[in-house]
């Protein structure tokens, strides 16, 4: 067969392409254009978008957030004080004596008791937990947390984990790629999943970490926390206390707190006076939580969740719990659940009320024999104290304003926090 030239070209690249492999020498990368289109589909393959948390099977969801998420990790807020304690127990007793018997008779769970939190925790369980009884709050909680984790127990009671704050909880950047219906499936109203979804979007794009709300002083917090929907003064308040352990916190809006140091004033300076509970309470039932107004919502109707402490109601299911909507918006606040000895536990935060026997310790003078006697601020009288406790002549439905609240407890500075929690306790007291 005769050998053409372009064979011959063909053959002699071929075998100067065999010396080159032979000596080491690479082979020159000269990509052709279906090279090109297919690194281009493997590179758009690589890149892909992950599919919603919605479209996933639920067996499938956490592994997402083990492989495909990289969630950022977020600190928690260590188990400490910023500071000492014993300072401000020696403060407070120096300034009103009966503290001493407070601090005997009940400990101050939030600064003595000390575990670590998660702020994003924190406050999407408090979110989660607004306008609803204790018992719907935490099945709701659980259920929300098993949409993302399905191999946690169904049952809250066969949960070892439960309460646990190192517990698995979704990070910020799982939830914020959830939507609005999948969150409701876990019992979640229209409302609350927006709240919930803004905060994890917060968290996820560094608008809000760990570290920022530990750095920030009192009102830098609050501004921070006020711009997230659903979370208003009361919860700022309620967070600084209970998760970043601040000393010197005043929840003005908080009626519980406002009837304790109402109660706590009255009986030091008339200890004859038989004050009784408002007929607001109701002794380990569904007495209304402490809530607050929150800012109105500029795309929503001003009715709607409110942000407020869960309510011990014995008597609610924790099963098929679906939140209701379009609840009222209730004004001011009302005192915290008591937390009985079934449920105590389950409540690390909330004060039990103290039993009646308290009332000797009020009625004792709250300075030595001979010392300048605790006066009322000005503008503050006996007999205003007791017409606002009995239900009368109060304030925009406040039995004290924030300035009043103030002056009462000016002397308490800096560690203000300390003696308001203790005002729960007392307020709560049955007649």
């Amino acid at each position: 067969m005769r050998t053409t030239r372009s064979a011959s070209r063909a053959q002699a690249s071929t075998i100067a392409s065999e010396r080159k492999r032979k000596i080491g020498d690479e082979e020159p990368k000269t990509p052709t254009k279906k090279r090109s289109r297919a690194t281009k589909t493997a590179t758009a393959k690589e890149t892909k978008s992950i599919p919603p948390v919605s479209q996933l099977a639920p067996s499938t969801s956490n592994q997402i957030l083990k492989n495909d998420i990289a969630p950022k990790a977020q600190p928690m807020v260590p188990a400490s004080l910023t500071f000492s304690f014993e300072e401000g127990k020696k403060h407070l007793i120096s300034v009103d004596h009966r503290f001493q018997d407070l601090f005997s008779k009940m400990p101050c769970k939030p600064f003595e008791q000390l575990e670590m939190v998660h702020p994003f925790r924190a406050l999407a369980t408090s979110i989660i937990g607004q306008q609803i009884s204790w018992f719907a709050a935490r099945s709701v909680n659980h259920k929300f947390v098993r949409l993302f984790e399905p191999s946690i127990p169904e049952k809250i009671e066969d949960y070892a984990g439960h309460g646990k704050p190192t517990s698995f909880y979704p990070s910020p950047e799982l939830i914020a790629r959830t939507d609005i219906a999948t969150l409701r499936t876990a019992g979640l109203s229209q409302r609350k999943a927006e709240y919930v979804l803004d905060l994890a979007q917060r968290f996820a794009d560094g608008r809000l970490s760990t570290d920022k709300l530990i750095n920030a002083n009192d009102e830098e917090l609050a501004r921070m926390l006020i711009e997230v929907r659903g979370i208003g003064r009361w919860t700022v308040d309620m967070f600084a206390i209970f998760s970043l352990r601040r000393p010197d916190i005043l929840p003005v809006g908080d009626l519980g707190v406002q009837r304790g140091l109402a109660v706590w004033f009255l009986s030091l300076h008339s200890p004859k006076h038989n004050w009784g509970w408002t007929p607001h309470s109701q002794k380990k039932s569904a007495a209304a939580s402490s809530h607050e107004k929150e800012k109105p919502e500029e795309t929503a109707v001003s009715t709607g969740d409110t942000d407020m402490l869960p309510v011990i109601e014995t008597n609610t299911s924790s099963s098929n719990v679906v939140e209701g909507e379009g609840l009222p918006t209730p004004d001011v606040s009302s005192v915290p659940p008591v937390a009985d000895e079934d449920t105590a536990d389950d409540l690390p935060s909330l004060p039990p009320a103290f039993t009646p026997s308290i009332k000797n310790t009020l009625k004792k003078p709250g300075v030595d024999e001979g010392s300048i006697p605790i006066s009322l601020p000005e503008g503050i009288t006996v007999e205003s104290l007791k017409s606002r406790l009995n239900g009368k002549n109060k304030v925009k439905g406040a039995i004290l304003t924030p300035k009043e609240m103030e002056d009462l407890t000016e002397r308490w500075k800096p560690y203000r926090s300390l003696g308001v929690y203790y005002m729960w306790s007392i307020a709560d007291v049955p007649s």
